[in-house]
């Protein structure tokens, strides 16, 4: 994996996943090292952020590194009129590695096809988030103790979701049930489907939420997330369709666990919380482990 860019969960194996995530869970009982001293890695967030940004810099300075970059376009050149390839191949002169994220559909890939440093994509408009992907199926392997023979349900925006298409992808190589449940106009998009089909899985789609949590071992919820849609009333119609209740988890199996890549808006209540299927808060701090493993491995340092 040295010195490969990240750009879609497609670019690694399923062997190279799961050494990931094996390495994951070692920096977990060591997250703090010396290792990225003398490194230097750029985040550059075009697009706003909370956790990702944040792991990916507590990850990096927790093993030694620096950092450099912006969490807004607004405060970088592109507000000049500057190019992303501009600023790819300045910002390349000054680091050994660089984290994006990028409102346009396709940015990572251009990005690694001019930089002269690894990219990783850090989640490119609605196409992919691959290191949320990687967090995820750790965070899953953790509570389940396996990745395969697993029912999973994937809850809300489907269709913008970045994060369900990354993971849609990678759980198509291990024995994966699916449970797919939105409204009609945010289904999971044709193209992210032929990976489950391809893999002679099994999906059922849904509009009815309560029907599918008694069958799951993950229910994966998200938010139906406005700044994706054209139409702001398009928006409205489905902004409240589905809102994960603590009373709706009475019933459910015993090793179910709640994940939401967050933030959230209003589909877990708060009171799902204190819930001990509740794992999303436990699910962002493993963003760290997984992102210290994949920039130690992507610098040739693990």
């Amino acid at each position: 994996m040295k010195n490969r860019s990240l750009v879609s969960i497609n670019d690694f194996s399923k062997e190279e996943i799961l050494k990931i995530l094996d390495l994951a869970g070692e920096f977990e009982k060591n997250p703090r090292q010396t290792i990225l001293q003398g490194k230097v890695v750029a985040s550059l967030f075009f697009e706003p952020s909370t956790r990702t940004r944040l792991s990916f810099e507590s990850a990096v300075q927790q093993l030694g590194g620096s950092i450099i970059g912006f969490a807004s376009a607004a405060t970088s050149s592109v507000q000049k009129g500057e190019t992303l390839k501009d600023t790819i191949l300045t910002v390349s002169n000054y680091s050994d590695l660089i984290v994006m994220r990028h409102h346009v559909d396709g940015s990572a890939r251009y990005a690694s096809e001019v930089a002269s440093v690894p990219i990783i994509n850090a989640g490119d408009g609605a196409n992919q988030h691959p290191t949320q992907c990687l967090l995820d199926l750790y965070s899953i392997r953790k509570t389940q103790g396996t990745l395969d023979n697993l029912d999973i349900a994937f809850v809300g925006d489907l269709k913008y979701g970045r994060t369900v298409h990354s993971l849609t992808i990678a759980l198509s190589l291990f024995n994966t049930r699916f449970h797919l449940v939105s409204p009609t106009e945010l289904k999971l998009p044709s193209a992210v489907k032929r990976h489950i089909k391809e893999a002679n899985l099994q999906y059922e789609q849904y509009t009815d939420f309560m029907e599918v949590i008694p069958k799951c071992d993950i229910v994966y919820m998200t938010r139906i997330q406005r700044e994706r849609f054209p139409d702001p009333l398009d928006y409205e119609k489905v902004k409240n369709a589905y809102i994960l209740q603590n009373h709706m988890l009475t019933g459910s199996k015993n090793n179910l666990k709640v994940l939401h890549p967050l933030p959230r808006v209003n589909e877990i209540t708060t009171d799902v919380d204190s819930n001990p299927k509740a794992y999303y808060f436990e699910q962002a701090l493993n963003g760290v482990y997984v992102r210290q493993a994949l920039v130690a491995s992507i610098l040739g340092l693990a």
